[in-house]
Parts: C-alpha cells; sequence; structure tokens
C-alpha cells in the first residue's frame, strides 16, 4: 500500500465500498490492528470514518451506538462523539475517542491504524 502522496503506508483492506451500510459500522478487531484496541470503521454521510471501538465513559462498543450527523451515540450512556475526530460531543463523556484515518482506493476500504485524520 502506499499513501495519497507515493510514500509507503501500511493500510489494512477492511472490506470494499458498499459492505457499510449509511448508519453502520464494522469493527476491525485488536489483533489485527495492532493498536491493542478494536477499532469501528462507521459509514455516515457517504463518507467512512474510523475511531477506537470502546467508549472512553464506559465498556461499550461505539459500533453498536447510533450513527447520525457525523456523530456517534453511546449505546450505554448516551455520550457522543464526532466521527471525523473522535472529540466529545456531549456529556457524559469527558474524554476524547481516538481517530484513525481511513481512505477509499480502488474501491477498497482502508485502515490505517494509528496513523492520525488527515496525515498522509
Amino acid at each position: 500500500m502506499t499513501n495519497a502522496d507515493g510514500t509507503p503506508g501500511v493500510g489494512i483492506a477492511v472490506g470494499s465500498v458498499g459492505d457499510i451500510d449509511d448508519g453502520e459500522a464494522i469493527v476491525i478487531a485488536a489483533d489485527v490492528t495492532g493498536t491493542g484496541e478494536d477499532i469501528a470503521v462507521f459509514f455516515d454521510d457517504e463518507k467512512y470514518f474510523a475511531l477506537n471501538d470502546r467508549c472512553s465513559h464506559g465498556n461499550a462498543s461505539l459500533a453498536d451506538g447510533w450513527i447520525e450527523d457525523g456523530q456517534v451515540e453511546c449505546p450505554l450512556h448516551s455520550g457522543k462523539f464526532c466521527l471525523r475526530t473522535g472529540q466529545v460531543q456531549s456529556m457524559p463523556a469527558t474524554e476524547d475517542a481516538v481517530a484513525h484515518r481511513v481512505e477509499v482506493r480502488d474501491g477498497e476500504i482502508v485502515l490505517f491504524p494509528g496513523a492520525p485524520v488527515g496525515a498522509s
């Protein structure tokens, strides 16, 4: 895999365009991501996003939450996070979720675990 600027990049193909329905997410296991955390890949409003799957407020899967308008709402206590940045959008969560870069390349959804959003 190479980055958009042509430099080498470590990406993981996690599916094909169309595999994730709008307002849904899939979970990529920690042993695949190499980050020690499961990562959820979300599809909202024709865009893909990736956050650590565990809510920073409680032990709940963000992939099981409500996805809408660029946010995910934790199914346990209703804390909300920005899908693009992981930034907390509402209480009771106070700690941001970790965001990861995700791109579409040749029809494949590619996750870059640990790479900041916007990095190339």
